[in-house]
């Protein structure tokens, strides 16, 4: 860049990072989808799972949501980013290696997780499974990506901050938040880690994490986009400044509570399970806010719609965005979720946003901008037009075809007789009620694969017709001058005072006891009132002020990241301390000492043997949370159906938790005891020989895989560090109580004319099995004390 003699300079935009993150994202994409369709052909037809390991559903599944997350949604919001800030700052990005890292950085992430997946390698935490080493190079990825952004913030040739900047800024500190803190663990092994958090604990972190992953990776970003591209499109300006504010800072306060909603009737406490369900359904007004503001910025540009498959594409995101953001809350009222939860319908939920929302708005993004980046139109609107079509049919068949589904699961399930018993007791009736509608699923995923296609051609050939453009910008020389207000003054000021004042009142306010919460309930109406009247009084004053923090950049990022560390405290640090209250051994002195206790002790988890945990772990690696639940729900028909509701100190030492989110098999919390070795065995290896119409993947290489005994006892003083009460005594016999147990269940299976190796997967995940919902088998001289 250099200066010309009427004090400008000539900016030179880096395009050549979008057009690689955009040529990725749509590779990425077809992946994504493919692997989508294969996993939706194994649901209808379970010999898709092909009979391998590596290709069952437990494993291709958690590569499927993240390909779909991370690699065409993350790659597509990256080449949007680096497109839309190098233009709404007027600069070029701030380290051209910066951004080539990001890119390479982020292409390694998705290749670790391609790789370690289908080798069952994983955390099994939903939208967190990849593994400690890959969760580190994300965590280096991101800060990279942080680096330059701010960079280039700092370098900046525009004063104020647009609204899309706001975003991107709310994104990246959220996101750093969120997956460190779900990601905190102990390795024990290159390939395997336990995370420090267990049972309720590691259940709030992870739906924080979670739900918020979906905040701000898959709505904050494209709504940033939404800002700038749409806007571009329609060529009309926002429709609303002032609601932007109120939508951008709501949201991300809101949405940071949110998470508790995916564990309702569940073994979180009430008051977190209550907290979570009201801050989703107070997300309604900032989402459908966003939701207004973007489609009235059409207002005039409506015509469009008829003739631009840009805004096409962006019309159709941005309402499957206000059709989520009204089922989310929706799904979050505890009525509403006793009957959803764990159904089909959640999972129509989450393709509408992820598909029909963040698909809709990154293809349209890559239609408007992809001819740009060469400075040509695109090669064929007709092909646009046909892609929009055929991808509309499909989500809308995939979507509706599991409204229906799960709805009729719930209605299925709990439905009881005239004397209050169950109706349908037989789960797998349920399941092939909803075949029809499974099969309809599929061959929507099968449109929206097919559609795909067409927008590499498009892309393809609209280069061909052009070049890559080089795009470059006359700036003033000299930065323009601006407020000279510290951050320190910003932060002081009566604005500010007056809103941390309330906040902290309020959260005072929801902490404190009966006795205290009048007094403070009373200072917050007089502090709110305050606050009004000074706005009222000092209007201007109070914008000039929201002004100079838009063009402070440092003030902007520490109020962001403020707003979304409130609700993750205030609902995971009281949690983790109530449940750490719990004692992890309770003996009888201590019943003797308090005999309230008695109750606790009656469902206090006990370690798991070394056999057991070496089986845990293995159903871990095979994802089997994806379609079985561990976590039975107070209702009469699931305590009928599965056995007593689930306490939170059954699951204490679980690390990881296992509590689920669908099921698509039966709950597993209390199947300990209920059927024989043999039973499992033959389930594991061919599920229809109990189960005909089942369509779980088989499980041979349990037969002919081993688990190694001294990695156990590893993992056992590993788990010691964690607070599970392990003597030493018990680690000392690890290795001898793992054979005998394993022995005990190769000498029952050989009575029956099985034979298994003692030291086998497959009588690990027996073992683990046979005492869920029950208390420790003898395996060893040790005495066990009773338990859960």
């Amino acid at each position: 860049m250099e200066a010309t003699n009427t004090q400008m300079k000539t900016v030179v935009y880096d395009d050549s990072i979008v057009r690689a993150f955009s040529i990725i994202t749509v590779v990425w994409g077809i992946v994504a989808f493919l692997v989508g369709v294969i996993v939706a052909a194994q649901l209808s037809f379970w010999q898709a799972n092909l009979g391998l390991e590596w290709t069952s559903f437990g494993r291709l599944r958690q590569l499927h949501t993240n390909a779909a997350i991370f690699a065409f949604v993350g790659n597509g919001m990256f080449a949007g980013i680096y497109y839309s800030t190098q233009r709404l700052l007027k600069t070029r990005m701030a380290n051209d290696m910066l951004s080539w890292a990001n890119f390479w950085g982020w292409q390694l992430v998705i290749v670790g997780a391609a790789i370690t997946y289908p080798l069952g390698l994983t955390q099994s935490k939903e939208y967190a499974e990849l593994i400690w080493p890959l969760d580190i190079l994300v965590v280096v990825v991101w800060v990279i990506f942080a680096v330059n952004f701010f960079w280039t913030l700092a370098k900046r040739n525009e004063k104020n901050l647009y609204v899309a900047i706001w975003f991107y800024i709310s994104t990246i500190v959220t996101i750093a938040v969120l997956y460190i803190v779900n990601n905190l663990q102990i390795p024990t092994s290159l390939t395997h880690s336990y995370p420090i958090f267990g049972g309720v604990q590691d259940a709030l972190v992870q739906w924080w994490y979670g739900h918020n992953a979906v905040a701000f990776f898959l709505t904050t970003p494209p709504l940033g986009l939404m800002y700038y591209f749409m806007i571009k499109a329609a060529n009309r300006p926002v429709y609303s400044y002032r609601l932007s504010v109120v939508h951008f800072w709501s949201l991300i306060f809101l949405y940071i509570w949110a998470g508790p909603h995916h564990l309702l009737y569940t073994s979180l406490p009430d008051w977190a399970q209550t907290l979570g369900m009201i801050f989703s359904v107070m997300l309604w007004a900032p989402s459908w806010g966003g939701m207004l503001n973007g489609l009235l910025t059409l207002r005039g540009a409506w015509d469009k719609l008829r003739t631009d498959p840009v805004i096409k594409f962006f019309v159709v995101a941005v309402t499957f965005y206000g059709m989520s953001t009204f089922e989310g809350p929706l799904l979050s009222i505890k009525s509403v979720s006793a009957l959803g939860h764990y159904t089909d319908w959640i999972i129509g939920h989450v393709h509408g946003g992820a598909l029909g929302w963040n698909g809709f708005m990154t293809f349209g993004i890559l239609y408007w901008m992809w001819p740009r980046l060469y400075g040509t139109k695109l090669y064929s609107n007709k092909l646009a037009e046909t892609h929009f079509w055929i991808a509309t049919i499909g989500i809308l068949m995939y979507v509706v075809s599991m409204w229906v589904s799960g709805v009729s699961q719930g209605l299925f399930w709990r439905a009881l007789d005239a004397e209050g018993f169950l109706k349908y007791p037989d789960f797998i009736e349920g399941l092939t009620n909803s075949l029809a509608m499974y099969h309809t699923r599929l061959f929507g995923g099968v449109l929206f694969l097919g559609s795909a296609f067409l927008l590499p051609y498009n892309m393809i050939m609209t280069a061909r017709q052009g070049a890559p453009a080089t795009v470059s910008v006359q700036v003033p020389a000299r930065k323009p001058a601006g407020d000279q207000e510290s951050a320190w003054a910003l932060l002081t000021s009566a604005p500010m005072l007056f809103i941390v004042g309330i906040l902290a009142l309020a959260i005072w306010f929801g902490a404190s006891g009966t006795m205290l919460s009048p007094i403070i309930l009373a200072l917050l109406i007089v502090v709110s009132v305050g606050a009004i009247i000074s706005y009222g009084l000092h209007q201007k004053r109070w914008g000039h002020w929201y002004g100079l923090i838009e063009r402070h950049a440092l003030v902007f990022t520490v109020l962001a990241l403020v707003a979304i560390l409130i609700g993750g405290a205030v609902e995971i640090i009281p949690t983790v301390i109530q449940s750490n209250r719990v004692p992890r051994v309770i003996t009888d002195e201590m019943i003797a000492d308090d005999p309230a206790l008695a109750e606790t002790a009656k469902w206090m988890q006990q370690p798991y043997s070394p056999l057991e945990l070496a089986g845990r772990d293995v159903y871990v690696s095979e994802g089997c949370y994806v379609c079985h639940s561990q976590q039975i729900r107070p209702f009469r028909h699931e305590v009928l159906r599965y056995g007593d509701y689930s306490r939170m100190e059954e699951s204490l030492l679980d690390h990881p938790f296992q509590w689920g989110s669908k099921r698509t098999g039966l709950d597993l919390a209390r199947v300990g005891g209920k059927y024989d070795n043999l039973w499992h065995y033959l389930h594991l290896m061919d599920p229809r020989s109990t189960s005909p119409a089942s369509n779980m993947p088989t499980y041979p290489h349990f037969k002919r895989k081993t688990v190694d005994a001294a990695v156990t006892r590893h993992r056992m003083e590993v788990l010691r560090r964690l607070n599970v009460p392990y003597t030493d005594e018990e680690i000392a016999s690890a290795e001898a109580d793992f054979a005998s147990q394993g022995q005990l269940i190769a000498d029952d299976l050989a009575g029956k004319d099985v034979n298994i190796a003692p030291d086998s997967q497959m009588a690990a995940v027996i073992a683990y099995l046979q005492r869920l919902g029950r208390g420790p088998q003898p395996v060893s001289a040790v005495p066990v004390t009773a338990g859960k």
